[in-house]
């Protein structure tokens, strides 16, 4: 039954409809879903409008479409999460979004803080989510900024843990000198015994403490018990109850130690004020460590203009970038970074794209020249009209790939998430044996000993380290290939390319420029070479093939003006001819000069070279002499031979397929190096052909910058699409190669086998940590050897775990690809 006065506005996109019969069946479908006021589905734009009672139920008006036989398209929501502080978070919060009506998939980030959803359900519901299971969260907005309220957040919670370390420090110091330096230091214990005796150091060690407690450490307790008491523990579950632990068990030994039994009484006030100090400083050192691993997105973010220059009532004014629309006109002086995609409608100048090609020499730029966002403009003043804007120009969409990688979980990170999920748990039954264990088999005084080795247990155990293992290797590794020109669309294309075996690449626009280009002009005797292409050029300038387009280019690119030409003539099979000032030129294949009676004998030696290198030889013969020999060719892109080889340097095989002749392909391979060649295939033969190397060789990545490998690219382990290439190539791929070129491929390559050696470092440092040194805090070296850990010493190698983990992360920012002088993609040369 419909709701008289509907609150609630909804928009499904709908898939699957094809006619007027489909929009009607779909607007009955959800006007029969209890809550439904009414419903307007529009065939253009495949979205149905929905207004509603508040409580309508997303999943039946998902299934009520479903039902009528059409999808509704799943959407995808990013939502910051604060408060996670440990692996074991991370799994409560996916827990709790899964549990959402209408959520297909949920993803958390721990070192993002972000929670990527996929499905129907309405963001309020996945934030109430979110609160119930203890956490805060909020919507992400879509466009290119800088998430102000999350970077003060940050700002303030470091501010606030370095003042909070700060203040527990001073006050942790003199408890320390107090208790453990008269067991370190000699005479400390009698000179504090006779200057204000037992009981007063403990009642200043219980105050002092008691500070620390309640100020610094009071954190942990606000968080970790409401956790303990869901029985969801976390990270500060283990640090409050081990501190709380402690603490209790000093208060009674001051307070009443009659309660304690004889020689038990001891106080341990130090190792409770000491571990919440050491915990501190591993927060803050992971804080700032944590501030580092995006500053890759940082530094992308930052090539974007604050200010644009907007046409507003025939003046040019100022107004935030963020306000600029599309179609409007924008003024770039001099200096400028340009502040959103568009056309240059006005003015002349050169605009160093180096961000976006990697090619350090700036770009002329005039009337009709498309711009990017954040490029800079060098020399002349322009005025650009606005294409693309926010979330929709180039830039923006760099970002959100970076950030979709970074947030991205491996096929590693699943046993992971496993493990850590019932760690703390764990832990605190692992402290419960401990202490029981030590309590009825213990030496005496048992309970003493009982309640240090547990609490070390506690305090040592460090889920953090499991937790930040991956999402910060990956982080780091994403934002530095997005320095080098190399995009990860998706982060699992990380492991994918770090198990490649073979990479297969196309030919044109790939190996290629793509284009053909006037390679060889060789002129007979008694001609010059500039009065010779003119004349030829001219004789082309009628044509529309792309060789006579590429001769005329060249002549163009010279300065050589083209003179008048008259009588041209196509001759079918053989070429063209024309009188060009009066004079008669003919050009085309060899058959035709022997058809005008002419030997091109002469030029034997360059012709075979051609047709070695691939090339067609033409000739072109002036007022009926032999003038000259010619070729056209798609030319090799700069660094194709430094790429395939340093991809053998990688241990790789690499096989071109391409739809070229066989001839032309086998001449390219051979001067490039490549293993195997799988030429004069459409699109389809493609496919085949990925699958017969995958199967010969195993994993494969496919590089191709066209329409036609689009389906390559998909059938591939790994796809990989040039940046110049087309968006349906792009939109196939795993990873954009920006720069345009080859050299990204072994960069992706290393850089993905760099990262995910990090992320196998990582874990292997986090669960071994882990698995050795909690029998160790339990005592298990006691029997054979003595030896026991104090608390404190857990507590400064749990803290110093989380920080080895992140700094190891944080050597990917020095990686180098091979020929390591090369320019990244945002201009600068690597560090």
């Amino acid at each position: 039954m419909s709701d008289p006065n509907p609150a609630l506005s909804l928009s499904l996109p709908i898939e699957g409809m094809s006619c007027a019969s489909c929009v009607g069946r779909v607007e009955t479908a959800l006007r029969r879903v209890e809550g439904v006021a009414s419903v307007a589905v529009n065939l253009a734009t495949e979205r149905a409008e929905i207004h509603a009672n508040p409580a309508v139920d997303r999943v039946a008006l998902v299934r009520a479409v479903e039902a009528a036989g059409y999808a509704v398209r799943a959407s995808t929501l990013e939502l910051a999460v604060e408060g996670m502080s440990c692996a074991s978070c991370v799994g409560r919060v996916e827990r709790a979004l899964a549990a959402v009506p209408g959520v297909l998939e949920a993803s958390v980030n721990l070192a993002t803080e972000r929670a990527r959803v996929r499905g129907v359900a309405d963001a309020g519901a996945l934030l109430a989510a979110i609160e119930k299971a203890g956490y805060a969260g909020r919507p992400i907005e879509a466009g290119l900024h800088l998430d102000d309220a999350v970077a003060e957040r940050k700002d303030a919670e470091y501010a606030a843990l370095r003042r909070d370390l700060a203040v527990a420090a001073v006050l942790a110091l003199p408890v320390f000198v107090l208790e453990m330096g008269s067991h370190l230091i000699p005479g400390m214990h009698a000179l504090v015994m006779r200057s204000i005796g037992m009981q007063a150091s403990w009642m200043l060690q219980f105050a002092l403490t008691t500070l620390v407690l309640a100020g610094p450490g009071r954190r942990f307790y606000l968080k970790g018990l409401p956790a303990l008491l869901r029985l969801a523990p976390d990270m500060n579950s283990l640090v409050a109850v081990g501190t709380l632990a402690a603490y209790a068990y000093s208060v009674v030994a001051t307070f009443a130690p009659g309660a304690l039994p004889a020689g038990t009484v001891n106080v341990y006030f130090e190792a409770a004020a000491v571990i919440v100090v050491l915990v501190l400083l591993g927060r803050v050192l992971e804080a700032r460590a944590k501030g580092r691993t995006s500053a890759a997105i940082t530094r992308l973010i930052g090539l974007q203009a604050k200010v644009a220059h907007v046409l507003r009532d025939g003046a040019f004014i100022d107004l935030p970038v963020g306000q600029v629309g599309e179609g409007d006109r924008i003024q770039v002086r001099p200096g400028e970074r340009v502040p959103v995609d568009g056309e240059v409608v006005e003015g002349h100048s050169f605009v160093d794209e180096s961000m976006i090609s990697g090619e350090p020499v700036p770009v002329e730029k005039g009337i009709g020249s498309g711009v990017v966002g954040g490029t800079v403009n060098q020399t002349g003043a322009l005025v650009v009209h606005a294409t693309a804007v926010g979330s929709r120009t180039v830039l923006a969409q760099i970002v959100r790939l970076v950030e979709q990688a970074q947030g991205a979980k491996l096929p590693i990170q699943a046993l992971v998430d496993k493990v850590t999920m019932w760690f703390v748990p764990a832990v605190m039954l692992a402290a419960l044996a401990t202490f029981l264990t030590w309590l009825w088999f213990g030496p005496a005084p048992a309970l003493s000993f009982a309640l240090v080795n547990a609490v070390a247990v506690l305090i040592i155990a460090c889920p953090c380290a499991m937790g930040l293992a991956t999402p910060t290797s990956i982080m780091v590794g994403t934002g530095r290939g997005a320095e080098l020109g190399v995009l990860f669309r998706k982060g699992d294309a990380l492991q994918a390319m770090r198990d490649a075996r073979v990479v297969a690449v196309d030919k044109t626009g790939t190996v290629t420029e793509g284009r053909p280009v006037l390679t060889d002009l060789e002129v007979a005797e008694g001609f010059e070479r500039e009065r010779v292409l003119g004349l030829v050029a001219a004789v082309e300038s009628r044509s529309e093939h792309p060789i006579a387009r590429a001769i005329v280019g060249a002549a163009m690119e010279e300065g050589i003006a083209l003179p008048p030409l008259d009588e041209f003539e196509s001759v079918t099979g053989m070429g063209v001819r024309a009188r060009v000032d009066g004079i008669q030129v003919e050009v085309g294949a060899d058959r035709y000069m022997r058809a005008l009676g002419l030997d091109v004998g002469v030029f034997a030696a360059t012709a075979a070279r051609l047709g070695g290198e691939g090339k067609s030889p033409m000739y072109a013969a002036i007022d009926s002499r032999l003038a000259a020999i010619v070729a056209v060719a798609d030319p090799i892109k700069p660094g194709s031979r430094a790429a395939i080889d340093a991809l053998h340097g990688l241990g790789l095989k690499v096989a071109m397929v391409t739809g070229d002749n066989a001839c032309t392909a086998q001449a390219i391979a051979g001067q490039l190096g490549i293993d195997e060649v799988v030429a004069e295939v459409l699109p389809a033969g493609k496919v085949d052909a990925v699958r017969r190397l995958k199967a010969a060789h195993g994993k494969l990545a496919f590089v191709g910058d066209g329409i036609n490998d689009a389906p390559a690219l998909a059938e591939a382990d790994v796809g990989l699409a040039i940046g110049t290439g087309t968006d349906v190539a792009m939109e196939s791929a795993d990873v954009v190669l920006m720069l345009g070129n080859l050299q990204g491929v072994p960069t992706a390559i290393a850089l993905s086998r760099a990262t995910i050696g990090n992320i196998r470092q990582n874990l292997f440092w986090a669960f071994a940590y882990n698995t050795a040194l909690i029998p160790v805090a339990a005592g298990a070296l006691y029997p054979a050897f003595g030896i026991l850990l104090s608390p404190v010493f857990a507590a400064g190698a749990m803290a110093m775990s989380s920080v080895f983990v992140l700094g190891n992360a944080l050597r990917l920012r020095r990686f180098r690809p091979a020929g390591a002088g090369d320019q990244t993609a945002t201009g600068r040369s690597t560090p």
